[in-house]
C-alpha cells in the first residue's frame, strides 16, 4: 500500500453509496443547504437543538408545515413522518382537537400559576389509566424524571441511582453512563463534565438480573429507573420473568421502581405498565402526552406519597408552604399545558386509535419481514404496540452489549439517508418506526416499497 493510499484509504461499498445519497440530498434540498449554513452564524450547533443536527443527510431538512403522518419542507419536499419527533408527535401533526383546544386556552391565558378546572378531570384520567393515585407535572420527561430520583432520595436516604446500560432518560446526570468492558462510562459519546458519576450511578446490563441483585444487595441504591423494554438502541424486549424478579428485588432492598413511559406510550392508553400490570412506586412519562407542547408528569404511589408527605407536610392554612421540592418550576402544569393534554387524553390517544396505530406498526412489521426473508438477509423486526423497529442482526438483543457487538452504524445511517431522498422520514438515532393515529396504511405500503428498493441497492452493490 502506498504512503498516499494509506492516507486516504478507499472507500467501503457502503461508504461510496452514503456519498452518493448525500450528494443526491444536497442537490435536492438547496433551500435547506442553504438555510443550514445561515444557522451556523446564530446557533451553538446549527439549529436551535443540537440534536437537530443529527440527521443522515448531512444536513437537517428545514420543516414548513406538518399535518397528520406528513411533512413538507422549505424545498418543496413530501415526508412520510414515522420520526413523529421522536415521540413528540406521536399524536400526529395539528390533531384538530388539540390545536381547537390550544387556540381556545391560548386566548383564556396560557399560564397563571393556578391550577384550572382541566387540571381535575386530566389528574382523574391519569389515575384510571396507569393505576397511581397522586401526579405532578413538568415541562419535561427529564423534569420528571429528575423530580422522581429526589423524592427517591428524600424517601430512602440513599444517594445512588440504578440504570440499564444503554438506557435513554433524556438529560438525567445518572443516567448518562454504560458499561464497557465491564467498567462503567459515559454513554453515547457524552462529554465528561466534572461529575463523578461512581458516587450518584450504578449501570447493569438490561435483562441481567443477577447482576441487578449484586447491585441493590449493599442498600445504597435509592431507585432503580427504567423504561419497560429499552428503546435508546434500538428495541430491546424485556426476557420473561425480568419484571417480576426486578420488582421482587426492588422491594427485598427497599428500593424504588421508577418506570419511564415517555417511549413505551405507544404501547397502549396506559402504556406498558397498564397492559403487563407493572407495579411501579413512580411512574414517568412526557413528550406525545401533550400533543407535543412541552410537559412531562409523573406519579406515586400512596405509600410514596404518605412517606413524603411525613417529610414535607400537606398544605396548612396557617403555614406558609415553601414554593418547591426542589422540583418544578412556574411553567409547570401551566393553563394551555394542562387543557391540550386533556385533549389527547380524551379525544386522541384514545383506545381505538391505539388499534388503528397498533394494526399499522404490524402491516409494517410484517412487509419489512417479507422483504428481509425474501432476501434471505440476517436481520429481524420487533414490532411493541405502535412502533416496529428494523435492526440489522438476527434476533433481538437481550441488552446494550449485543447492541453495540452488532451494530452496523454506517449501514443504518445509508438506510437513513436513502430514506430521506425517498420520502421516508425514520428517528434518527436508529431504525425505529411510530405510527400516529393520522398514518394511514398507504403510508406503510409506501415504505414497504422503498425498503425493498433499499435492500436491492445494498445486495446490487455487495454489502449484504
Amino acid at each position: 500500500m502506498t504512503a498516499a493510499a494509506a492516507i486516504h484509504p478507499r472507500p467501503t461499498a457502503v461508504e461510496t453509496l452514503l456519498d452518493r445519497e448525500q450528494e443526491r440530498f444536497r442537490l435536492t434540498h438547496l433551500k435547506s443547504e442553504a438555510a443550514w449554513k445561515t444557522g451556523q452564524e446564530h446557533f451553538l450547533y446549527g439549529a436551535p437543538s443540537h440534536w437537530m443536527r443529527r440527521w443522515a443527510g448531512g444536513f437537517p431538512v428545514y420543516a414548513a408545515e406538518a399535518k397528520g403522518a406528513h411533512i413538507r419542507d422549505i424545498d418543496g419536499h413530501d415526508y412520510v413522518d414515522f420520526c413523529l419527533g421522536d415521540t413528540g408527535g406521536m399524536c400526529g401533526h395539528g390533531p384538530e382537537a388539540v390545536t381547537r383546544a390550544a387556540a381556545r386556552q391560548l386566548e383564556r391565558g396560557a399560564t397563571m400559576m393556578l391550577p384550572t378546572e382541566d387540571s381535575l378531570w386530566v389528574g382523574a384520567e391519569l389515575t384510571r389509566r396507569f393505576g397511581l393515585p397522586y401526579w405532578t407535572f413538568t415541562t419535561s420527561a427529564t423534569d420528571a424524571n429528575r423530580g422522581g430520583i429526589r423524592i427517591a432520595r428524600m424517601v430512602t436516604g440513599r444517594a445512588k441511582v440504578l440504570v440499564f446500560s444503554g438506557c435513554y432518560h433524556g438529560g438525567v446526570e445518572e443516567a448518562h453512563v454504560e458499561l464497557r468492558d465491564g467498567h462503567v462510562g459515559l454513554r453515547n459519546m457524552i462529554h465528561p463534565n466534572g461529575v463523578d458519576h461512581s458516587a450518584v450511578s450504578k449501570v447493569v446490563e438490561f435483562n441481567d438480573i443477577g447482576a441487578l441483585e449484586r447491585a441493590l444487595a449493599p442498600g445504597d441504591v435509592a431507585c432503580v429507573l427504567t423504561e419497560p423494554l429499552m428503546t435508546n438502541f434500538g428495541t430491546i424486549p424485556a426476557t420473561e420473568g425480568f419484571h417480576a424478579a426486578l420488582r421482587e428485588v426492588t422491594r427485598r432492598t427497599g428500593t424504588l421502581l421508577i418506570i419511564d413511559e415517555t417511549h413505551t406510550i405507544s404501547c397502549g392508553p396506559g402504556g406498558y405498565t397498564a397492559l403487563h400490570g407493572l407495579a411501579p412506586d413512580m411512574l414517568v412519562a412526557g413528550k406525545a402526552i401533550a400533543g407535543g407542547i412541552p410537559a412531562g408528569i409523573f406519579g406515586v404511589t400512596e405509600e410514596i406519597a404518605e412517606r413524603l408527605w411525613a417529610l414535607v407536610p400537606k398544605v396548612n392554612p396557617r403555614i406558609r408552604q415553601s414554593a418547591h421540592l426542589g422540583i418544578g418550576g412556574t411553567l409547570a402544569g401551566n393553563a394551555l399545558t394542562v387543557a391540550v393534554m386533556r385533549a389527547v387524553l380524551e379525544g386522541v390517544l384514545t383506545e381505538a386509535n391505539y388499534e388503528k396505530m397498533a394494526a399499522n406498526a404490524a402491516r409494517l412489521a410484517e412487509a419489512a419481514r417479507g422483504v428481509i426473508k425474501a432476501s434471505g438477509l440476517p436481520w429481524h423486526v420487533t414490532r411493541v404496540g405502535a412502533r416496529a423497529e428494523i435492526m440489522f442482526m438476527p434476533n433481538p438483543p437481550k441488552n446494550g452489549a449485543e447492541v453495540r457487538a452488532a451494530r452496523q452504524g454506517d449501514l443504518e445511517t445509508l438506510l437513513h439517508a436513502f430514506y430521506m431522498n425517498e420520502g421516508i422520514l425514520v428517528t434518527p438515532f436508529h431504525t425505529m418506526f411510530l405510527m400516529c393515529p393520522a398514518t394511514s396504511a398507504e403510508d406503510v405500503d409506501r415504505h414497504t416499497e422503498v425498503f425493498a428498493r433499499f435492500v436491492g441497492l445494498v445486495r446490487d452493490a455487495g454489502v449484504v
